[in-house]
């Protein structure tokens, strides 16, 4: 039998016995500047925690963290879905695919209750194992050493948001500026057409050539998603890697540029992605290369988000291993970050 289906007979079981009574709080939160990327200015990061208990008293908190232009649901639309569900709840309920932010939320928060294994204080890996993000434009010039005393040796930076020829201008001083130690990802977020990513890759693959420079680990979705074969043609013709983001920003989606022969990185978000088994399922059949990224979820979702990236590494053990996206502590213009789960769900 395979384990997610021996799972959810355990349990169904589970919730057979143990009527399940389900809250959600919505949350909203700043920016302390706005996050600018190709598909435009983010001022507030909103989402929904939600929070089971069963009788005994076992509590399971999850978070519901959509980004709608990303190819998830939108947050009315989540939490339509779970003022509509019945409680106490006696049956885990079907949550369709079309809400991908909700199937993980939920999904996670019932694995905790499954296991027994409630939310503590969220552990964040070494900042030598993240990626940070910098600022977009001249301002990361002067934020990479910041991240660098700390420990960060990868960063990512936003691209797409201004002429090409300024951009690419940048770059050019940031790799220099970069010890040669430093890794760089550059993320479109699918904002260039053809002839602007052809540009950046040429240059990558320049800069790429000198041992004496920094690195420019890849280029994250330079065209749209509804180009991924003249990506897959990119990858092709150049030698700097290019990662896939908002082409395989579900489950379903991954599992669909897979079969049509995919085998570059994949940048997964967790909290968008959808059920988390079926996210198991997918790397356990293919063995791919992910790169897990932050959806600039709370602690809730990104405590569950990084435990999901323990397991792909446990279990898939990419070579070399990937800094993971997580880089992103810091953004918002509160102190949610210094919370325990508990304590930020008490505190909404």
């Amino acid at each position: 039998m395979e384990r997610g289906v021996a799972e959810s007979g355990i349990l169904a079981q589970y919730l057979g016995v143990m009527a399940i009574k389900l809250c959600i709080k919505p949350y909203r939160r700043r920016f302390r500047q706005p996050l600018l990327t190709a598909h435009g200015y983010w001022q507030w990061r909103q989402g929904l925690l939600v929070r089971l208990e069963d009788r005994a008293g076992r509590v399971g908190l999850g978070e519901i963290a959509p980004i709608p232009w990303f190819g998830s649901e939108t947050l009315a639309e989540a939490e339509a879905f779970c003022r509509g569900v019945s409680t106490p709840i006696t049956d885990r309920p079907l949550i369709p695919d079309t809400l991908t932010a909700t199937q993980f939320g939920l999904g996670t928060a019932f694995e905790q209750l499954q296991t027994h294994t409630p939310m503590t204080s969220v552990q964040n890996p070494q900042p030598s194992g993240l990626c940070g993000l910098l600022p977009t434009g001249e301002p990361a010039l002067t934020a990479w050493p910041i991240l660098w005393r700390q420990g960060t040796r990868t960063f990512k930076w936003k691209i797409g948001v201004a002429p090409v020829i300024e951009e690419i201008a940048l770059l050019e001083t940031l790799i220099q500026a970069l010890p040669a130690q430093g890794r760089l990802r550059l993320d479109a977020n699918g904002g260039l057409n053809l002839e602007e990513a052809e540009s950046w890759l040429s240059v990558c693959d320049r800069l790429n050539a000198s041992a004496a420079m920094a690195t420019v680990e890849y280029l994250e979705q330079p065209l749209p998603p509804s180009q991924t074969e003249l990506m897959r043609q990119l990858g092709q013709r150049f030698r700097t890697t290019i990662a896939l983001d908002e082409s395989v920003a579900t489950v379903a989606k991954l599992e669909t540029q897979y079969r049509q022969g995919w085998r570059g990185i994949a940048v997964v978000k967790p909290t968008i992605t959808g059920d988390p088994n079926r996210l198991r399922q997918f790397w356990q059949h293919y063995s791919p290369q992910l790169a897990f990224s932050s959806a600039f979820e709370t602690g809730v979702g990104r405590q569950a988000a990084l435990a999901l990236a323990a397991e792909y590494t446990q279990q898939v053990a990419p070579l070399p291993p990937l800094a993971l996206g997580f880089g992103t502590l810091g953004w918002f213009d509160d102190d949610w970050d210094t919370l325990t789960p508990a304590q930020l769900w008490d505190n909404l």
